[in-house]
């Protein structure tokens, strides 16, 4: 069995929030949805980024376990 669905719409403004790898943003019907997956250098970057540093910001010390008593 085959369905048709036939839609018009109009979109005066669409504002997304925010944007992460596994976002789906789907507008009117889909019989499946497949997966895409883009990745743009917008910065015009041409070197891979140096090395993340410590992310303790440098401090060294015991660890000492966070208690609520």
């Amino acid at each position: 069995m085959n369905f048709y669905v036939h839609q018009n719409i109009h979109i005066n403004m669409l504002k997304v929030g925010s944007v992460s790898n596994s976002s789906v943003l789907q507008i009117g019907s889909a019989g499946m949805i497949k997966p895409l997956s883009n990745l743009y250098n917008t910065g015009g970057f041409k070197e891979p980024a140096p090395q993340a540093g410590d992310p303790s910001g440098g401090i060294s010390g015991p660890v000492v376990p966070f208690s609520t008593t």
